[in-house]
């Protein structure tokens, strides 16, 4: 299961969750986000997978924040269409990878991730809501059961604490791994490293 911690911006935070073994750590490119990075870090990731984040975002500026991030995965977590994915990807040096959110508000939206095809690597399930991520709320997880592939997903929205072991017991076989952020921070941007660290040992066990 692959563990993703997003919203990341602040030198000391990255370094301590790194020690932590997590995946794919996540930056926000979006200026309506209180976890939008604004400046690059002095530390960026060297173990773990770097995921930019954006919403509705012009293709050049993804390029750009590539090529300063050093990112492995472009997460669209706005209303970006299958045409702009395939652009985005035909454009995209290899082995750059693409993750699309879906917003979940009830089961039928499960569906919409299928209509991405082969434009996308990566499904990212996350709460609808009145903005883009961040809600700290869950959708109903028993929705899940009615995706169909092809692409291996990521469990967001609401992620906290308390959930391990009920995620330690989904048995999907597209579930790839989760993402957390919200419920797991200081104030944000800032990450709470030891309820990480406990949340993660719970998982594993």
């Amino acid at each position: 299961m692959i563990i993703k911690v997003c919203g990341l911006r602040e030198t000391e935070n990255l370094k301590e969750i790194e020690k932590l073994g997590i995946d794919w750590m996540g930056f926000i490119f979006y200026p309506r986000s209180p976890r939008n990075v604004t400046l690059r870090p002095s530390y960026l990731p060297m173990n773990a997978r770097r995921v930019g984040v954006f919403v509705n975002e012009q293709k050049e500026c993804i390029m750009q924040k590539i090529s300063e991030f050093g990112l492995d995965i472009v997460q669209l977590h706005g209303n970006e269409s299958p045409d702009f994915c395939t652009d985005l990807r035909n454009s995209l040096p290899a082995p750059i990878q693409i993750m699309k959110a879906v917003r979940i508000e009830e089961e039928a939206d499960i569906k919409k991730a299928e209509s991405y095809g082969q434009s996308i690597d990566y499904v990212l399930f996350e709460t609808k809501c009145n903005t883009y991520g961040g809600s700290g709320k869950q959708f109903n997880w028993k929705w899940l059961q009615s995706y169909n592939g092809p692409h291996p997903f990521i469990l967001s929205g609401g992620i906290g604490p308390e959930d391990a072991q009920t995620i330690k017991q989904l048995t999907h076989p597209y579930f790839y791994g989760i993402d957390l952020n919200s419920r797991f921070e200081l104030s944000p941007g800032i990450k709470n490293i030891e309820l990480l660290d406990r949340f993660l040992h719970e998982l594993k066990e």
